[in-house]
């Protein structure tokens, strides 16, 4: 994972380049993000700001809209769960899937060099020029399948 001081000088220049400001709400909402594990709720990320960072005042909506302007400048990744919306994490990371859990929502993160290669196979018989991709396979986790024996 990224060093957060390289994520948040990636955070100041795509600011700069974009004449917009660098704010102590951006900071923090990316802070709580980055040292928090896992994927959250924008709501999720909001109860992390609020207990973190008692003395911001930041709202829900201020929490969206920097999610999706973090998310347009690859700062942060989501995952949607369609009707419960999306699932944010930070991104410049390393490259990983994700199982997910359709009845408890885990979310577990993998590699495989398997799936890889063939996805870089699947593109070059189609003659497409793949620049990323997002794996989520959904499905019931183990301690799920446990609590239903």
């Amino acid at each position: 994972m990224q060093e957060y001081s390289y994520l948040l000088s990636e955070l100041k220049k795509v600011l700069k380049k974009k004449n917009l400001k660098f704010t102590r709400q951006r900071e923090v909402i990316l802070q709580a993000i980055y040292y928090s594990s896992g994927h959250h709720y924008p709501e999720e990320i909001l109860s992390i700001v609020k207990k973190n960072f008692p003395e911001e005042n930041i709202g829900i909506a201020t929490i969206y809209r920097n999610l999706a302007f973090f998310e347009e400048e690859g700062l942060v990744e989501s995952i949607s769960f369609g009707k419960e919306g999306k699932k944010y994490e930070i991104g410049h990371r390393h490259h990983h899937d994700h199982l997910v859990c359709i009845e408890c929502g885990k979310i577990i993160e993998f590699v495989d060099e398997v799936i890889e290669k063939q996805q870089e196979k699947v593109a070059k018989k189609y003659n497409f020029k793949m620049v990323d991709h997002i794996m989520k396979i959904e499905g019931i986790c183990s301690d799920c399948q446990k609590e239903k024996s």
